[in-house]
């Protein structure tokens, strides 16, 4: 018998993986590469919403995680993944200029919001109203993670690359029985493709399909991420990331030329360099109606339990909310009613009743 079965290898299935092998569990991992949304994600971290200039949920926890978590995978895969870099918040007009100052002035937001407007010309960028610097932001090369990821579990045997057959599980009160395997417990951190799992279809996942543009833009010279109407991340050399889209009815993965062409005229409000695009990719991200994490054990059964719902911050979330389950299935601590799934227990009850 081995400790845990997890389904999924994007973001969250990694760092629950990690967090298993930094307590010398057993696993064995499911993947059908059928979920794209870590293959295509420009993988920005930033802890700030600009929406409405407040601090992402437990933002510095998060962000105390995750430099000594990505480092300590670009040690085990021999690769870089970490990019730490300012985010440069391009102001639209005074108006917003004085919002992000009174935003800065908020002790909350004093660690991430410089209190400095930034002037500078950057070549290639139009900015009149100059930039607010967002400090401790970055980005993760997440498909360069996922690639090298599902390498080493391949390596070490611990990669079934198969779909999982949800009719082929075997629930028992002390353990889980999944064909061959027999284990403990039981993750699922499968993403959009939660809502064909049926043992967690009752939770509100309902997914935003996200496209980006991979660009080459010769000149530009970029050290810093733009965020502007969308943002313009540099990825080394003359190649950049430009995104994203936010799309609730398509639910696949088919990259389509109404998005590029929105990406592309938001690109030119600002970017006044010729550029050629070189990828153009989608997929769909795992959101939740509330906008909240979904962490936690099935209602019914004890052996089963789920990790999703991470939307567009996944970097930031996975290793922090993977921590926080691994605590809650070994040692019962409690999770927060905004991220446990016994909030939705209303929904489980009622499916269960039809």
């Amino acid at each position: 018998m081995i400790d845990f079965i997890v389904v999924g290898s994007g973001l969250g299935g990694i760092s629950f993986c990690e967090q298993l092998v930094s307590n010398d569990c057993s696993y064995v991992v499911f993947d059908d590469n059928s979920q794209q949304s870590s293959n295509i994600a420009a993988g920005m971290y930033n802890p700030v919403i600009f929406k409405r200039y407040t601090s992402v949920w437990k933002a510095q926890e998060q962000l105390d995680m995750l430099h000594p978590f990505y480092k300590g995978l670009e040690e085990k895969l021999a690769v870089k993944l970490d990019y730490a870099q300012s985010i440069y918040r391009r102001f639209f007009s005074v108006e917003e200029q004085n919002s992000w100052f009174e935003a800065a002035d908020k002790p909350y937001l004093q660690p991430f919001l410089s209190t400095s407007l930034i002037k500078d010309s950057l070549d290639g960028i139009k900015a009149d109203f100059g930039y607010g610097e967002v400090k401790q932001g970055g980005w993760v090369h997440t498909n360069l993670l996922q690639q090298k990821y599902l390498e080493h579990l391949s390596s070490t045997k611990q990669l079934r690359e198969e779909r999982f057959d949800y009719d082929s599980l075997d629930i028992q009160e002390d353990k889980v029985v999944y064909k061959d395997i027999e284990a403990k417990y039981i993750v699922f951190c499968e993403g959009f493709g939660l809502h064909s799992n049926p043992y967690f279809d009752y939770l509100p996942l309902v997914g935003t399909k996200g496209e980006v543009l991979e660009i080459e833009v010769p000149g530009l010279e970029l050290d810093v991420i733009i965020k502007a109407s969308v943002f313009l991340l540099p990825l080394g050399g003359d190649k950049y990331k430009v995104g994203a889209t936010y799309k609730w009815k398509d639910k696949t993965n088919i990259p389509t030329q109404a998005c590029r062409n929105e990406l592309e005229e938001k690109l030119r409000t600002f970017m006044t360099r010729p550029y050629k695009v070189l990828k153009h990719l989608a997929g769909v991200r795992p959101t939740v109606t509330d906008r909240h994490p979904l962490l936690g054990k099935h209602p019914k059964y004890d052996r089963l339990f789920v990790l999703n719902g991470l939307g567009s911050r996944g970097v930031m979330l996975a290793p922090y909310l993977s921590m926080l389950l691994f605590d809650h299935i070994i040692n019962n601590t409690p999770l927060e009613r905004e991220i446990n799934i016994e909030r939705f227990l209303k929904k489980f009850k009622l499916r269960s009743s039809l």
